[in-house]
């Protein structure tokens, strides 16, 4: 190599560095401020009301309703369909 191409060189390398040394240190100095808010201790209290509604059971889930029979036979057509021809 030249002696103008290593001077470029270092030039570039000592240029990058003083760059990367520069943004260290500005992150360091860039602090929050010390007034700010911080979450509470002990977390936030309730603020949703209860539901009044019981809860549900293993035999009707929250919002079933009872199937009307054109849709449960609906509903066995297409079970048997798919297990003769699959899906």
């Amino acid at each position: 190599m030249s002696r103008t191409l290593k001077a470029l060189a270092a030039i570039f390398i000592l240029a990058s560095a003083g760059t990367v040394a520069t943004r260290a240190t500005a992150a360091e100095t860039n602090t929050p401020p010390a007034t700010a808010t911080r979450p509470a201790a002990g977390g936030p209290d309730q603020s949703s009301v209860p539901n009044a509604a019981p809860p549900a059971s293993r035999t009707q889930t929250t919002g079933q309703s009872g199937q009307d029979q054109t849709v449960k036979e609906m509903n066995e057509r297409e079970r048997s369909k798919v297990e003769r021809e699959g899906k």
